[in-house]
């Protein structure tokens, strides 16, 4: 599968403040691709560099093999994080402006989007919620048909039902064949929509794939110990053991295969309770981008 965005060692500063370091990831044609990444992590500025709206530092980004030319926007549709509707104008204005700016742009569509919305296209932009505004930033790129479609946190400010639309939404446009790149602070809708993902974390990569492949042979083994000083007797050496984590008695391992049988060694050590659990991409995005916890076999100076 070709590429739609191809990013390639992106760095954007700000004086002494790095935002963007040496990032690189790829998009795939056709999919819907999820940006996660903590609060300032460089999620805005990469799409705001990804468009020509900061000037990176070093880097290059290319859409289809080429860079980013005037040209290009007609087929890029972008929803920023903040609104960039013109308080003075209605909604219905806004229709209009879209449509004699970008001749794909189909008016129809994106008043049938605003009622599904609830949005009254009579009312002027100063009058909508945040999550209105927001509703109908995602209408007019949705009704721009456009080939890529970059979202910056599109559920923002949304309720619960209208947040599932916005998915939905989403959804549809990669069925049509369009690419969706969109950020989000809530882990559960990138699961659901995206195919691929990556996360950045202080401006640089620390993870990037498929997401089913991203869960593949992965599983979460929770165990409760009787103390907070049990002996685990190796366990973090385990090569099956990517990652220990524990909290109290609470024993928590990402083992990367044979999950049944490190059940039955946590058992052996006196383990209760023990679970296996799907790893999900909340968990996911937690290994990548939070620090280890302690993973000596021993808590609080106990020995083996």
């Amino acid at each position: 599968m070709s590429s739609t965005l191809t990013v390639s060692h992106l760095r954007k500063t700000y004086g002494p403040y790095v935002a963007v370091d040496d990032l690189s990831f790829e998009v795939p044609e056709g999919c819907v691709f999820g940006l996660l990444g903590p609060n300032g992590a460089g999620k805005s500025t990469t799409f705001k560099c990804m468009l020509g709206l900061a000037r990176a530092t070093a880097g290059s980004v290319l859409f289809g093999g080429k860079p980013l030319e005037p040209a290009l926007f007609e087929s890029i549709a972008y929803v920023p994080e903040r609104s960039v509707l013109y308080d003075w104008m209605t909604v219905a204005e806004h229709v209009e402006m879209q449509r004699r700016a970008f001749t794909s742009f189909d008016p129809k569509a994106a008043y049938e989007l605003l009622a599904q919305f609830g949005i009254d296209p009579r009312k002027k932009a100063r009058a909508l919620s945040k999550g209105m505004k927001t509703a109908t930033m995602v209408a007019l790129a949705i009704a721009r048909r456009a080939q890529t479609l970059i979202l910056d946190e599109p559920t923002s400010g949304l309720d619960p039902i209208n947040q599932r639309h916005v998915l939905n939404l989403i959804i549809n446009e990669s069925a049509r064949g369009a690419t969706v790149i969109f950020s989000s602070h809530q882990i559960g809708q990138v699961e659901r929509a995206a195919e691929s993902i990556a996360v950045i974390d202080r401006g640089r990569l620390a993870l990037e794939g498929a997401v089913d492949d991203l869960k593949a042979g992965r599983k979460i083994v929770e165990a409760i110990f009787p103390s907070e000083t049990y002996a685990l007797d190796g366990v973090s050496g385990d090569s099956r053991v990517a990652r220990l984590d524990r909290t109290g008695r609470i024993v928590r391992a990402l083992v990367t295969s044979d999950a049944g049988e490190f059940v039955t060694r946590l058992e052996a050590l006196g383990g209760s309770g023990v679970r296996i659990v799907d790893l999900n991409l909340e968990d996911i995005f937690l290994y990548a981008v939070a620090p280890s916890d302690a993973t000596a076999d021993v808590v609080g100076g106990a020995s083996k």
